[in-house]
């Protein structure tokens, strides 16, 4: 609960210690350095340490310890905003317009009581008459398509409804930047909902999930340091720091029960404003050295915070205001892993399909069926185990060069440790290259064929042709087969619901004549390959190369289902090593956020898009979700077959992404769908030091986004 003074206040002394404790629940602490110039938003300010003076008057005003400005506008929201200038450092406690609406929703009679008290005193500075500027009352919002006359200062919440198409409304598209519901209303706008339907508003959702777990762990074990760690699919892991075995799977269970109480309980949502001075005390008081790091390279002379009560984090992304609409989660706890699953609790217990070998695999049905696992708890602890046995190598030389955090990476490139930290990260994957070759080599008497597979933009293409040089070093030659020319006649396609061609199903591929050739090849049969006219959509299923494996070749197979043991079923699992690529490493901003694997590779296919394949940031954006669903379909559940994974991701990247990503994301049309992704990425862009890409070797992996790769002919 928020602590304040209220016998400072003369009209406050007089309220009930029940309407006290409602009205703490509802303000929040504004910090200001000496000088600051602020226009004062709609609400109650009331003055609780340090002095000022209200400019918008002649002569000026003098403001000290007890004064209360103008809180008129909670009932008119005033048509002119005052100045105040801080002559000294100040701490005011704001009630939002925003704020006292939703007290008004949840104790009326606090509400009431606060009014009667403030219209009875009058004691309390107003400043309408003396500002010189005039601001219109009522402002015109299109709502989803409709016009409507509205107050300045409404809430958000108060012009949309809580679900829309049995939905929850997680946040207000504003102009189409998503905003959190409790915002008002300041000028004429377009006002849309947004609804867990869209990417957007499923971000909300599981962010404002994960701020929930930190609350819910603080509040049954406030000694224990507790984050959020990297996502994984439909779920996002929970690091406890110092908690094994037992000891970690009573937390998880208590968790989620407390999780639940609190969802339950209606607790407010808290958001402040800082001064960088305030925000650094606290997240070094509480052990939050990402978020203190981060401050080093802050911009700004405040700092947005945002809690569910006890927990404060970087208030960078709208949460959910009504926590009681966060349903549908659970927390799942297997082998000192701890994860916070987006759903419903699955009826099917989690299969052991962490990091079993083919043979395992085979012994519970998963392999020999070729079959994704029944439950989304079993598809997540697959990928968790897999992914977490290359977090805790890449983890050690993070921490050696002393760089976990975004905040840390910032800070050592403005000390001048660009390039050591470019060859570092490069080298780090050419060493996870070098193991994946040395291990495809100890088995080559029995390894035909290596299969590659991994989400849009993962860098496939560049990890093969270095896979490739390591093969040949360690004495194997390399046959690339490119699966693209299996395809079907195109008039045979499978359509997806909407109706366009679905070149991503298995149903698309000639699979009985790759399986033929493979077979044939393996044989050591010489083989006329396919070849697929990408023009006229016609497939030649011998108008390719000729190929014949010699005793020192090895197949290599880039595809979308190359997990999936469906497409060899008839080659021995022994003769087939599987191999995951994508980019892992997500870098925090603080305890709860961290930069996502799926918008590095968003922002990689956005710059490689605009300036290698001519589409623009716009139509990239806007064809995402289908390529995500595709990948939750065809590859993700089939991670668990995986022989090695690789890391693609790069520490460096998003520096040097930036420099191009920007330019094209401000191409986007503020009216265009696909602008508030645009604009969310731009902000997450916005906190990375730039590095230009002088130094970024030819091998890298990231050259086959910005161009310049030395494989390129």
């Amino acid at each position: 609960m928020t602590t304040i003074d209220f016998e400072r206040f003369s009209v406050l002394r007089e309220l009930e210690s029940s309407t006290r404790e409602e009205l703490a629940l509802f303000l929040s602490r504004v910090q200001w350095q000496p000088g600051q110039h602020e226009e004062l938003s709609p609400g109650v300010w009331l003055l609780a340490g340090g002095d000022a003076e209200l400019i918008t008057t002649e002569p000026r005003r003098a403001l000290s310890v007890g004064s209360i400005l103008d809180p008129s506008s909670l009932w008119s929201p005033l048509t002119a905003r005052p100045m105040v200038h801080s002559l000294t450092h100040c701490e005011w406690w704001h009630l939002t317009y925003g704020a006292f609406a939703e007290l008004k929703r949840r104790a009326p009679a606090a509400a009431l009581d606060l009014l009667e008290a403030l219209l009875r005193h009058r004691d309390f500075t107003t400043v309408a008459e003396a500002h010189p500027r005039s601001r219109p009352e009522f402002v015109n919002v299109e709502i989803s398509g409709q016009a409507h006359r509205v107050r300045v200062g409404t809430p958000y919440h108060d012009l949309l409804p809580e679900r829309e198409e049995q939905l929850p409304v997680v946040a207000a598209l504003v102009d189409n930047k998503a905003v959190s519901l409790n915002q008002v209303v300041t000028s004429s706008c377009r006002l849309e909902p947004l609804t867990t339907r869209q990417w957007e508003g499923q971000r909300v959702y599981r962010h404002s999930l994960a701020l929930l777990a930190l609350e819910a762990a603080y509040t049954i074990a406030p000694e224990l340091k507790v984050r959020m760690g990297p996502s994984v699919g439909f779920g996002r892991r929970i690091l406890c720091e110092g908690l094994l075995n037992s000891a970690l799977r009573d937390f998880a269970t208590r968790l989620e029960a407390e999780m639940l109480r609190l969802r339950s309980s209606g607790l407010p949502v808290y958001e402040e404003t800082w001064t960088v001075a305030e925000a650094r005390d606290y997240f070094d008081a509480h052990g939050f050295k990402d978020a203190r790091k981060l401050l080093d390279t802050w911009r700004d002379s405040t700092v947005p915070v945002v809690s569910y009560g006890s927990v404060y984090v970087l208030n960078i992304a709208p949460v959910l205001t009504r926590i009681e609409l966060l349903d549908g989660f659970f927390v799942l706890y297997d082998d000192n892993l701890v994860l916070l699953v987006y759903g419903k609790r699955s009826e099917h217990p989690p299969k052991p399909s962490k990091t079993m070998p083919p043979s395992a695999l085979a012994a519970v049905g998963e392999f020999e069926h070729s079959t994704p696992p029944a439950s989304t708890s079993s598809l997540l602890l697959g990928q968790a185990h897999k992914n977490h046995a290359v977090e805790r190598q890449e983890q050690a030389w993070l921490q050696a060069l002393g760089v976990t955090s975004i905040g840390a990476f910032n800070h050592a490139c403005v000390t001048g440790s660009v390039p050591g930290l470019i060859r570092v990260a490069e080298g780090f994957q050419e060493k996870r290259l070098t193991i994946i070759a040395d291990a495809i080599q100890r088995r080559a008497d029995e390894i035909d064929i290596v299969c590659i597979a991994g989400p849009s933009a993962s860098g496939k293409t560049t990890f093969i042709r270095r896979l490739s040089v390591q093969l040949q070093v360690n004495g194997i030659r390399p046959v690339t087969l490119g699966l693209d020319d299996y395809y079907i006649d195109r008039v045979k396609t499978p359509r997806d619901p909407s109706g366009d061609y679905d070149f991503e199903s298995l149903h698309a591929i000639g699979l009985e004549l790759l399986q033929d050739h493979l077979r044939r090849l393996l044989a050591g049969e010489p083989v006329k390959t396919a070849r697929y006219d990408f023009v006229e959509g016609v497939a030649h299923p011998a108008g390719g190369r000729e190929l014949r494996l010699g005793s020192n070749d090895i197949l290599l197979l880039q595809w979308i289902h190359g997990l999936n043991p469906a497409v060899l079923s008839n080659i021995p699992p022994e003769r087939v090593f599987r191999s995951f690529c994508c980019p892992l490493m997500q870098l925090s901003f603080d305890h709860l956020s961290s930069v996502h694997a799926s918008d590095v590779r968003l922002i990689r296919r956005i710059v490689r898009d605009r300036h290698g394949r001519s589409y623009n940031a716009a139509e990239t954006i806007a064809r995402w979700p289908k390529v995500r669903a595709g990948e939750r379909q065809h590859i993700y559940p089939y991670q668990v077959h995986a022989d090695a994974v690789f890391d693609s991701s790069l520490i460096y990247e998003m520096s040097v992404l930036r420099v191009y990503a920007e330019r094209y994301l401000l191409e986007i049309p503020d009216l265009h769908p696909s602008y508030q992704t645009g604009f969310r990425l731009m902000h997450l862009l916005d906190r990375f030091v730039s590095i230009y890409p002088d130094q970024v070797p030819a091998t890298s992996i990231l050259r086959e986004f910005i161009g310049g790769s030395g494989f390129e002919p």
